[in-house]
């Protein structure tokens, strides 16, 4: 996002407020919250960022257990331990997540400010289990200016939550960069490709039997993980079990670039998730080209809307791992002639481009103009 809309503003600062997570006892706690008051004005750094921004990096002790309500105020006392007690010297500010951040936002934000709130966290349902974090949820959506979530699947528990913010609530996209498309197009779909967590949401066990009957058809067949997860010593070893352990590479975490550059030298995203508020790595792999199989789970229904034939193939969430080895085979009997990577990124650029998500939080920071509705 920053990329995005920085160069659109005269002056844009990032503060990066990173929970450091660690087993503390009440006394070594109070001793290391004092230690960071105390140190924070000293060691803090304006760096370049993307877009001609600044990034101003905030570490934030928590004891660990601690619930969302807890890391939201650590949060909050973190960023004001940064900025001296003084406001965010900003007439707009935007937040990414409504606890912490957007909670962060509002108790370090001048009087006059407008807030503005991005929601996208897949954990959105454990921020309102407890009333606190309910409570102060609805501080945040009371205070701000405007509030966009990624995703009807995010949009909605929050409407229903808060009835009386309803009004409130909009919507908006991820941004991503459409401007390094693959040099030549896919012409067989020889290397799979996964990227995210190695979780059973993202459906990876099933993601590995399905690979593993795809490729006693077609021994040339790889596959790429990239992501980590609690699953990854488990998906190792079943990789061995079944004899294709040679053909599967687990990359771990890797940084954004790299797994931008592995889209535009593989042959198919398959992204058989469970569930999903939006899947950027989908619009990723279209943007970079390459064809995708993707299950209706949510969001690739809505952001792959009008071009889900000329981007790839979707499938329905099953236990199965037949239904994404039929899936592949349609996709394999309509390459090329029947995708259109051109059209699919054309049409995806023009809704989740920079220029496009940037048009759209400039006309909300910078005028009177409403929150895009769902």
């Amino acid at each position: 996002m920053v990329d995005a809309t920085a160069p659109g503003c005269d002056r844009m600062t990032v503060y990066h407020c990173d929970a450091w997570v660690a087993a503390l006892d009440e006394p070594t706690d109070r001793a290391v919250l004092a230690a960071h008051r105390a140190l924070m004005p000293h060691t803090l750094h304006r760096n370049p960022t993307v877009g001609g921004a600044e990034l101003v990096y905030v570490p934030v002790p928590v004891p660990r257990g601690r619930g969302h309500a807890e890391i939201a105020d650590r949060h909050d006392v973190a960023l004001r331990a940064a900025l001296g007690g003084e406001p965010i010297d900003a007439p707009v500010v935007h937040a990414h997540v409504g606890l912490p951040s957007g909670w962060a936002a509002i108790r370090n934000a001048r009087p006059d400010a407008r807030i503005f709130v991005t929601e996208h966290a897949s954990f959105l349902d454990k921020v309102l289990e407890t009333p606190r974090g309910r409570e102060m949820y609805d501080e945040v959506l009371h205070r701000c200016t405007g509030f966009l979530a990624v995703g009807e699947g995010v949009r909605r528990p929050l409407v229903e939550a808060f009835p009386h913010h309803a009004d409130r609530i909009g919507s908006i996209s991820n941004p991503i960069s459409f401007d390094q498309p693959r040099a030549t197009p896919v012409t067989a779909l020889r290397r799979w490709l996964f990227a995210g967590a190695l979780s059973e949401l993202k459906g990876v066990p099933l993601l590995l039997e399905a690979f593993v009957r795809c490729r006693a058809e077609e021994p040339e067949l790889t596959l790429t993980l990239v992501g980590e997860g609690a699953l990854q010593a488990s998906l190792t070893a079943r990789a061995a079990e079944l004899g294709v352990a040679d053909a599967v590479t687990f990359t771990g975490a890797i940084p954004p670039d790299e797994a931008l550059r592995l889209m535009r030298e593989h042959d198919v995203l398959v992204h058989p998730s469970r569930a999903e508020t939006f899947g950027v790595a989908v619009i990723e792999a279209v943007a970079a080209g390459l064809p995708v199989l993707v299950t209706r789970c949510g969001g690739p229904e809505r952001t792959l809307a009008g071009v889900e034939d000329a981007a790839g193939v979707m499938i329905d969430v099953t236990d199965d791992p037949e239904t994404i080895v039929a899936g592949y085979r349609t996709l394999r009997s309509r390459l090329p002639q029947g995708l259109d990577p051109s059209l699919a990124r054309k049409v995806l650029s023009d809704r989740y481009g920079y220029a496009a998500v940037a048009r759209t939080h400039h006309g909300l920071w910078f005028s009177d103009q409403a929150a895009p509705s769902a």
